[in-house]
């Protein structure tokens, strides 16, 4: 205790106490860096947040520098504050090529700033969701369709870009789909990844629409890889269902002004709509037989550009 006792003394009282202040102010360029760490330690996060930090904080370093080479005349200083400034500028370089490498076209681009970049996601982690849909996005012309009714194999999960799909069943109208939503999200969510399975209902272009598509095997290999994208996926898919089942609750009605809620089963809303109810679906309602079907739209395959 005693040696570590008199370490502190000397530590401590070694260095004689400041008896008469200076009263002259530090030059311009201390206080330019002290001004520069101030502002440069505000900066956020990410990609430009660090650019924004680093940028500063270097700045002050030189600043730091070059008074301590001119007016204080310390090398010790002057080698500390240079090192530092070094180690600021390699930081900002690396982090400059980490966003000039982490480029996209246009329109994932948008996608990343309406869907993904609201929630926080690096580049980095939404470039390898990128590369999982081969960075391509696919054309569906006007009254195409995505899947058919019995036939169309569930193996992709596909998010719409631009255009607006319609979902028939047994040629009637169930609702639609707008941009930044899943085609298929329910038949994704139904399916174990072990599992095959077919569209249950039809889903044809109402205008020229543009979609990314992630192959199904490709997909759940990037999920085992990286649990975060696995449970961001979880979370839009899920979202996503949940709009589509409130726009079919809107669509739904028992007559007499009255409107089913999927929410409570055993209960009804009243609803007074300004314009005609429309009918339900099939599985909500029987129609007629006799009710002629609507021709069968064109369901050529999709193109890629």
């Amino acid at each position: 205790m005693g040696e570590n006792a008199s370490f502190w003394e000397s530590l401590i009282y070694a260095h004689p106490t400041c008896v008469s202040w200076n009263q002259e102010a530090e030059g311009s360029i201390y206080h330019l860096a002290s001004i520069l760490f101030v502002v440069g330690f505000m900066g956020g996060s990410g990609f430009s947040g660090l650019l924004y930090v680093f940028s500063l904080l270097g700045l002050g370093f030189l600043c730091s520098s070059v008074w301590a080479w001119l007016d204080v005349c310390a090398a010790d200083i002057f080698s500390w504050n240079f090192i530092l400034f070094a180690i600021c500028f390699v930081q900002f370089i690396y982090v400059t090529y980490q966003v000039r490498s982490v480029s996209f076209d246009k329109e994932f681009q948008e996608l990343y700033s309406a869907l993904f970049q609201p929630l926080g996601i690096s580049l980095p982690v939404y470039r390898k969701i990128v590369l999982c849909c081969d960075a391509e996005v696919v054309t569906l012309e006007k009254e195409h369709c995505y899947a058919m009714q019995g036939k169309t194999p569930i193996d992709k999960l596909s998010l719409l870009v631009s255009g607006r799909i319609r979902v028939t069943v047994d040629g009637e109208f169930l609702h639609y789909i707008f941009p930044l939503q899943f085609l298929d999200s329910p038949e994704w969510d139904s399916l174990r990844p072990t599992e095959e399975g077919i569209f249950q209902v039809t889903l044809t272009a109402e205008t020229d629409c543009r979609y990314v598509a992630w192959r199904r095997k490709k997909l759940y290999l990037l999920f085992a890889k990286h649990r975060f994208i696995s449970r961001l996926f979880s979370i839009l898919i899920g979202s996503d269902i949940a709009e589509k089942l409130y726009a079919l609750n809107d669509r739904v009605h028992v007559g007499k002004g009255f409107r089913y809620d999927i929410r409570l089963p055993n209960f009804y809303h009243t609803s007074v709509p300004e314009t005609p109810p429309v009918p339900p679906p099939r599985r909500l309602q029987r129609r007629s037989s006799a009710r002629p079907r609507p021709a069968v739209p064109n369901c050529s395959s999709p193109r890629k550009q």
